[in-house]
């Protein structure tokens, strides 16, 4: 007779699973915690290296959003804030389709700023229209027209082809900031060598109360439209299935390559709305840093948000606060901007941290089940079928 042979896997010493979804309340608790923890631990490390007590740290993050004196310097800080959050939230509003779908857009930087680019370009070049509302639907043409090219040429060769749109986009980047330096030498080769344009005297968006109300009210408006179009929506939904398998989503009759494309033309219509928005009502001119790398700081602020326009209001406004923060950290304590670069990072590294153990449960092997198992595994292998020694007639063995 044959010997029965058990085999014993025994369990990983750690192993993460994915957690059960959790109360909003408690994760925005733990959230909370994560970056009061931060806090504490950076207002540590500036009494080390610079000298600040925590008091002091804590007091220049609040000048830098808020300001420490009169109202009107005040109210200069706040309107500062809420500008800096409206932008990146647009452009991370931009990126949030995309990623849902598994897309990996890196490009959002270049697209807001080829918009940019076109929406510039349709003043200098547009002298002879003398209607200015005219120019400005020329403008947000000519911009969201640009930011839609920009992001359906490497869509268009995931879908065909099936390109690595995360090398695709990442390199369109350079490609439209060197298309920005090429048109400002030639805009401006009549300036003694100068590369810059200066502000532009047209092609302005009228303001209502404050330069940045316009602009603030057109992003809170773009927010909940993305939220219903994402969670409400025929669209939304097949962008879900293909970013959780396409596979799936083709076996249910969805059209990936359609999706795919469709959904990085919404992506390049709302980075040309952004590119209009910074030329038309708030820079009023172009340079190759108009975007400022908020195309990258955008994919922080959706992953955090979990790709959710609702809380990415939330976490927009924290990354924008720890950058005006910390640039008043360097003015107050008179540090160069790599401290102040260096407390940013950590705190974004304490809330990253605090979105795994929300997201993920990590377990340890258990002992005593471990040493269990460690017995079993012995016996199995020291056991002797012993109908299998037991001669046969003929003398051997079984």
């Amino acid at each position: 007779m044959a010997s029965e042979h058990h085999t014993t896997v025994k369990e990983p010493l750690i192993h993460i699973t994915k957690n059960a979804a959790m109360p909003f309340w408690k994760g925005l608790l733990i959230r909370a915690t994560a970056v009061v923890a931060a806090f504490l631990f950076c207002s540590l490390l500036a009494a080390l290296f610079i000298g600040a007590n925590p008091g002091e740290f804590i007091r220049a993050f609040i000048e830098g959003n808020f300001g420490g004196g009169a109202w009107s310097l005040a109210k200069i800080r706040i309107w500062e804030l809420i500008k800096g959050t409206a932008i990146l939230l647009i452009i991370s509003l931009a990126v949030t389709p995309a990623f849902r779908m598994r897309f990996w857009n890196i490009g959002a930087e270049g697209q807001v700023l080829i918009s940019a680019l076109a929406s510039a370009a349709v003043v200098y070049y547009g002298k002879g229209i003398k209607q200015e509302w005219l120019l400005l639907v020329l403008m947000l043409i000519a911009a969201v027209a640009a930011g839609i090219i920009w992001a359906a040429i490497p869509a268009i060769f995931k879908a065909l082809w099936n390109a690595n749109e995360t090398l695709f986009t990442l390199m369109m980047n350079y490609v439209a900031s060197l298309a920005v330096a090429y048109f400002l030498v030639i805009w401006t080769k009549d300036k003694n060598g100068s590369s810059s344009l200066g502000e532009l005297q047209r092609g302005h968006l009228p303001s209502f109360g404050n330069t940045y109300m316009l602009f603030t009210i057109i992003v809170l408006v773009t927010t909940a439209f993305m939220f219903v179009y994402l969670y409400y929506s025929k669209h939304g939904y097949e962008i879900s299935v293909v970013g959780e398998s396409q596979r799936t989503a083709r076996y249910i009759g969805i059209n990936v390559k359609k999706v795919i494309v469709r959904t990085m033309i919404l992506s390049g219509a709302l980075c040309g709305l952004t590119g209009f928005m910074l030329v038309a009502a708030l820079d009023h001119t172009i340079t190759v840093d108009t975007v400022g790398g908020r195309g990258f700081t955008a994919i922080i602020v959706s992953w955090l948000a979990n790709f959710n326009p609702l809380i990415m209001i939330g976490t927009a406004l924290l990354i924008v606060f720890l950058n005006l923060g910390a640039g008043q950290l360097a003015t107050t304590f008179r540090v160069s901007n790599a401290f102040p670069d260096v407390v940013v990072g950590i705190v974004i590294f304490f809330v990253i941290g605090c979105e795994f153990f929300i997201r993920y449960k990590v377990h340890f092997r258990h002992k005593s089940r471990h040493a269990a198992e460690t017995i079993h595994s012995g016996n199995d292998q020291g056991s002797i079928d012993t109908a299998s020694v037991i001669p046969d007639k003929g003398g051997k063995l079984k």
